[in-house]
This record gives structure tokens, C-alpha cells and sequence, in this order.
């Protein structure tokens, strides 16, 4: 098996080779739009959320033109919602990976335009007859992702994540459920694509969704850990922000080492999560493994 970190650059390069085929190039009025969403969907990454559908995808043995086409709705998903974010009503961000937020280069209206259209793309991609030939797969993964980014997923996080802020502290429980919405959700999608498009067996879809819930709230301890102490050189955006603006997380709550002590018993049961899979889900291993000790 290759080392983890080609397995991430080869599934970057077939998710970014894919996305630039899905993504329009007009010349009409409209170039603008696109030319937005390609800005943000082009800012590089680590593309976790795509390989774990290229590696849950793998197990089930499904064609990987298949599997990239999911992996790229996912990627236009998180894009849509990273542009959000970034907006001066949400985080205000003026950077994202190293370069100006898409707002920032644009404007705020072409920013939300970008969003709203990668958003919708992801749903084109996902019921397209070249993604699965069965129907009823096309409709299960456009109904489990609308439920991962909607009101009871990313959104509702994001929406608790707001009014964290404005009310006041959270305990740790209300920070666990938080993420789990907001970051979790998305991760569970992800990991459970592979079995929707294989067809696999509940045992499987099920031992998949519990590795991605654990590795999604890994991931969230990790980057809330990277908000303290990373170097902005390297994670592309400021630290810093979740303390200026006033946010609990994991880290504020437990402090840096218990913190990175609960992301490592996390990753522990995420891994033993697929046990029912063989060798063939080491890549997934890797990846949860990487995840907590990730510099950027």
C-alpha cells in the first residue's frame, strides 16, 4: 500500500482533475459566477472529506469515475459552505488557505452567488445518470447529503455555533453536539458514500458512520488545538480567532492536553470502528491517525 500522503495527493488529483471537468468555463454573463467557484474550489486543501469517499468507495469496489463524481459533490458542498463562513455576517474572514477569502476577491454578492451555486451543483452531480446507474442510489445519496448539510447537519451546527457566541458559554456536551452538526455530519456522509454506492450491508454502512462520527470530532479537537498553537504560515489563515471571538471550544473547555489526549481516544475508537473491514480500510486508518497530529 502506498504511504498516506501519496494515497491523499493521487485522490486530490483525480477529485481535482474531475471537479474541472463538472465546472463550467462560459464567456457570457454569467463568467463571472464561475469564475468565483473555481477560485474557491481551486484553493487547494487537504481533501479529506473526498478521500474518505474514494477509500470508502474502494472497499465496495466501486468505479472510481463513480466514486470521484460523489467526491466532488462533497468538495463543492464544503467549498459552499467554507465560502460562507468567511462572509463578514458569519467569521468574517479575510483569508482561506493562504489567500484572499472568496469575498475578498470578489465581492460579497459573488461570494454568496459562488456558494449557492456550488451548492446546487453538488445536488446536478449527485442525481446524474453517469454517477450511479440505479436510481434509487442517486436519490439515497442526495437524501443522506441534504441531511448532512441541512437544518439537523452542517447548518443547524453552523446556526448553534452563532448563537454560542452571542448567548454565551457552552458546556462540553453542547460543544460535542455542536460539532458533530456542524463538522461531524459531513465526515459521516463522506464515509458512508462508499456503502451507498456499493450497495453494501447495514453492518458495513453502520461501521463506517461510527468511525466517521469519532474521526470527525478528532478532527474538529485538532483544529481547534491548531486555532492555539499552529503556525499561520502553515494552516493558510490566522490563530487565534476562536479565542478573540469569545468561542468555546474543546480546547478552551478542556485545556490543549486533555483535549489532545480525548482526540487520540477518539481516533482509538474510530479505528477499531472498522475492524469488520480487512486490510483494505488501512488507508482510512491512516488518515484518522493523521488527522490528530496534522500541522495545517
Amino acid at each position: 500500500m502506498a504511504d498516506l500522503q501519496t494515497l491523499l495527493a493521487e485522490c486530490a488529483a483525480t477529485v481535482d482533475k474531475t471537479m474541472d471537468l463538472l465546472l463550467p468555463k462560459p464567456d457570457d454573463a454569467e463568467a463571472l459566477l464561475f469564475e468565483a467557484m473555481r477560485y474557491s474550489c481551486t484553493a487547494g486543501g487537504k481533501r479529506l472529506r473526498p478521500f474518505l469517499v474514494m477509500q470508502s468507495a474502494a472497499l465496495f469496489r466501486v468505479d472510481k469515475r463513480c466514486a470521484a463524481r460523489v467526491a466532488s459533490a462533497v468538495e463543492f458542498m464544503h467549498t459552499y459552505s467554507l465560502i460562507h463562513d468567511d462572509l463578514p455576517a458569519m467569521d468574517n474572514a479575510d483569508t482561506r488557505r493562504g489567500r484572499p477569502s472568496c469575498h475578498k476577491q470578489f465581492d460579497e454578492a459573488t461570494a454568496i452567488l459562488a456558494g449557492d451555486a456550488l451548492q446546487a451543483l453538488a445536488f446536478e452531480v449527485l442525481a446524474a445518470p453517469e454517477t450511479h446507474a440505479d436510481p434509487a442510489v442517486r436519490i439515497e445519496l442526495v437524501r443522506e447529503l441534504s441531511q448532512a448539510a441541512g437544518g439537523h447537519g452542517m447548518c443547524g451546527g453552523q446556526m448553534i455555533d452563532l448563537l454560542a457566541e452571542r448567548d454565551g458559554e457552552m458546556n462540553i456536551g453542547a460543544i460535542t453536539r455542536l460539532q458533530r452538526l456542524k463538522t461531524g455530519e459531513m465526515f459521516a456522509f463522506s464515509s458512508v458514500a462508499g456503502a451507498i454506492l456499493g450497495k453494501g450491508s447495514y453492518r458495513s454502512y453502520m461501521a463506517l458512520h461510527n468511525f466517521a462520527q469519532e474521526f470527525g470530532l478528532a478532527f474538529q479537537i485538532a483544529d481547534d488545538l491548531l486555532d492555539v498553537e499552529g503556525d499561520p504560515e502553515k494552516t493558510g489563515k490566522p490563530v487565534g480567532q476562536d479565542a478573540a471571538a469569545g468561542k468555546a471550544t474543546f480546547v478552551s473547555i478542556l485545556g490543549a492536553e486533555r483535549a489532545r489526549a480525548q482526540a487520540h481516544l477518539l481516533i482509538d475508537q474510530a479505528v477499531h470502528a472498522l475492524e469488520v473491514f480487512d486490510e483494505a480500510a488501512d488507508p482510512l486508518r491512516e488518515a484518522a491517525r493523521y488527522v490528530v497530529d496534522r500541522t495545517n
